[in-house]
Order: structure tokens, then sequence, then C-alpha cells
């Protein structure tokens, strides 16, 4: 996983609305741009960052999925993200400038490296910039309070509904399909994700199935009825993931 040393554009780059700031004037534009240290490619299966490594960057994904995850006490993977292309990952490291979890690309991906050190001395002579790191880290915790509340309230169904709804709406905000999706992540890591067993995430997809909700063809799904699916959720639930 050696960095490639292409410098990237972020003025030119087609994720640039989504993460990073509107509304910059082309000298901001320019300091914006010379953020992004190096290109890095990253193989499925390899690990971008680890556990317990020093926090030194910020990294926007161009292309690809992530997850991050953490080894509990008793060795177990639990899966506590997924991340894609426009997302900022790595914010879990600022906290005491180690990283807290792993992150395991999902496919092949790609993705920006921003030293966090120029970040921050960027943050302080570009306004929109500080505006919007704060708006990322707080998106994160508003995400986290989100996942409490799905793990700690809901039912299977509710759980999984909110987490097709979640994922499609956000694959929807890249240019992609708002009833199509190809899941990246294997079930057993979406029920770690959600806190169920492989066997109930099965049940559930195939009870969603049965009821003309969606249909399922491995990894494929397609959404025949979102409005069943919301009305499975709790539409503020669905709000806070």
């Amino acid at each position: 996983m050696n960095p490639i040393a292409i410098k990237v554009a972020c003025s030119n780059c087609n994720l640039r609305e989504l993460c990073m700031p509107l509304g910059l004037n082309q000298d901001e534009l320019d300091r914006i741009d010379s953020l992004v240290a190096v290109r890095r490619k990253v193989k499925r299966g390899a690990t971008l960052f680890r556990n317990g490594e020093t926090f030194t960057a910020l990294y926007a994904i161009r292309t690809g999925f992530f997850k991050t995850s953490i080894t509990t006490e008793d060795g177990r993977d639990q899966v506590t993200g997924f991340q894609m292309a426009g997302e900022i990952i790595g914010l879990d490291g600022i906290v005491n400038d180690h990283h807290t979890c792993d992150a395991v690309a999902l496919e092949d991906a790609e993705v920006c490296e921003m030293p966090f050190e120029r970040i921050e001395e960027l943050s302080r002579e570009v306004n929109a910039l500080q505006r919007h790191v704060h708006k990322i880290m707080s998106r994160e915790i508003v995400r986290e309070h989100g996942v409490m509340l799905l793990l700690g309230s809901m039912r299977a169904e509710e759980r999984l509904a909110a987490f097709l709804l979640n994922l499609v709406q956000r694959l929807h905000a890249r240019g992609f399909s708002a009833l199509e999706l190809v899941l990246r992540m294997t079930r057993e890591e979406i029920g770690s994700y959600l806190g169920l067993k492989l066997e109930t995430v099965s049940r559930t997809f195939s009870k969603f199935v049965e009821d003309g909700i969606v249909e399922v063809k491995q990894r494929h799904i397609r959404i025949l009825d979102t409005e069943a699916l919301k009305r499975i959720v709790n539409q503020q639930t669905q709000a806070c993931l």
C-alpha cells in the first residue's frame, strides 16, 4: 500500500462538493488544493490504518468502500461503520493522536491523504474549511448517536430497514440509483455493525423478500417498496443515521 506520488487538485475533483467546503474563491481553492499530499491506492482487504497507529492525516475517499472495526476484549471483530466515496475517514485519531480502530478496504479503493497539521494550519486562514471540519465531526457524532439508538431500542427488522435506507440515501447523493445497490460488505459484517447474528440478518432479508419490499440477488439489492421500509423504521431514527 505505497502512496502514489500524484498531486490531486480538489478544485477539479468530481467529489469536491461532498468532502470539501462550497463557495470558496479561487485563492481559497488554491490553498485547499495544497492540502492533499498524495493519492493512495488501497487494495481490497488491505488496511488504511490500524488501531494504535499514530494519527497524522485524514483521508478523503475518492473511490471504493471501507469498513472501520475494533477488536473486542474476547477477540471478536466489531464493525463500527462503513464509509464510501466522498466521505472523510480517520477522525477517530484526533482525540489522542492515535487511531482507535482499523480501517479496511472492502474493495479496491483510492484515498486523498490530507496531513492534519496542514488542515489545522489552513483552517486558521480559511474559515469555510474550519466550519467544514466541524460539520464533518458533528455529523460523525450524530451518526454514532443514531447507531446507539438503533442498537439499543430497535428490533431486527427496524435495524436492517434503517441500514438499507441510510445506505441507499448516501449512494444516491453520489449519483447512484435510489432503488438499487450492491452490498460491498458481507451479511456477517452487516450483522456485526447492527448487533445481529448472521442468521438473523439472512432471515430478515428473506422476510423483506417475502413481503415484496426488496428483491435480493446475492449482493445486489433492489428496493421495491421504499415506503414500506420507512414504515418499518421510525422516521426520526432514520434521520439520525
